[in-house]
C-alpha cells in the first residue's frame, strides 16, 4: 500500500476529497498523516475525527524558510511517504525541500498553468477577459507554480462572474481532478517523459471540461 502525506493550511477541502475518494474507491494507498503550518487549521480536526495522524508545525517559530522546511521534511519523513500532496498549503517551499521529494510531490493550482501563477488567479483571469479558466494538478519543481502537468480542468468564465463565483466553480472541479491524479500516481499510471510531459499509461484523458 502506498503511503500519502497531505499538507494543508486551512480547511483542506481538497484533502477531504482525496481522503474520501481513497476510501470509497479502494485505492492501493492510505492517507497516513495530515500536517499543517497552522495549529488552528480546521482540516486537522476533520482528519483527526477520521483516525488520521495529524501534526501542526508553526512556521513562525523558525528563524527562516530553510529552517522550517528542514523541520517539515523531518516531520513528513517520519511517516515514510510514497507521495506528498500539497492541498492548500500556503507556503513557498525551498529548492532543497522540493528536490528532496522530486517526483513524489504534487500540487494543485487554481488556474490553467502556465497562465496566472501566483495569487489572485481568478480575478486576474476575469480582468484579462478570459473566456475559460480552470485548475491544474502538477508535479512540483523549484520554480513557483511550474512543473510537469498531470491533469487540467476547464470551466467557463461568465460575463457576470466575480472572483468568488469563479473560484467556487473552479474548486468543484479541483475536487474531481486532484483525487483522480493522486489515484493515478498510487496506481503507478503516471510517467514523466524526458521532455517533461506527463502521460497516463492506460491513456486516460488528462483533461476535464466542466459542464456548462
Amino acid at each position: 500500500m502506498k503511503r500519502i502525506v497531505i499538507l494543508i493550511s486551512g480547511r483542506g477541502s481538497n484533502m477531504q476529497a482525496i481522503v474520501e475518494r481513497c476510501g470509497a474507491e479502494g485505492w492501493p494507498a492510505n492517507v497516513v498523516a495530515v500536517i499543517s503550518n497552522r495549529a488552528d487549521a480546521s482540516g486537522l480536526a476533520w482528519a483527526t475525527e477520521r483516525g488520521i495522524a495529524t501534526q501542526a508545525l508553526d512556521h513562525k517559530a523558525f528563524a527562516d524558510r530553510a529552517a522550517f522546511d528542514a523541520a517539515l521534511a523531518q516531520c513528513i519523513d517520519a511517516y515514510a511517504p510514497d507521495l506528498v500532496v500539497l492541498a492548500g498549503f500556503m507556503r513557498i517551499l525551498t529548492e532543497g525541500f522540493v528536490r528532496h521529494y522530486d517526483g513524489r510531490l504534487l500540487n494543485i493550482h487554481p488556474s490553467l498553468l502556465p497562465s496566472f501563477g501566483g495569487l489572485h488567479t481568478h480575478q486576474r483571469a476575469i480582468d484579462m477577459g478570459c473566456k475559460v479558466a480552470g485548475a491544474t494538478v502538477h508535479f512540483v519543481t523549484p520554480a513557483l507554480d511550474h512543473g510537469p502537468i498531470v491533469m487540467q480542468a476547464v470551466v467557463p468564465v461568465w460575463p457576470d462572474d466575480d472572483e468568488d463565483a469563479l473560484a467556487a466553480r473552479v474548486l468543484r472541479q479541483e475536487h474531481v481532478i486532484y483525487p483522480r491524479s493522486v489515484r493515478w500516481f498510487v496506481e503507478g499510471q503516471l510517467r514523466i517523459g524526458a521532455d517533461g510531459r506527463v502521460t497516463h499509461q492506460a491513456g486516460e484523458a488528462q483533461w476535464l471540461l466542466a459542464p456548462m
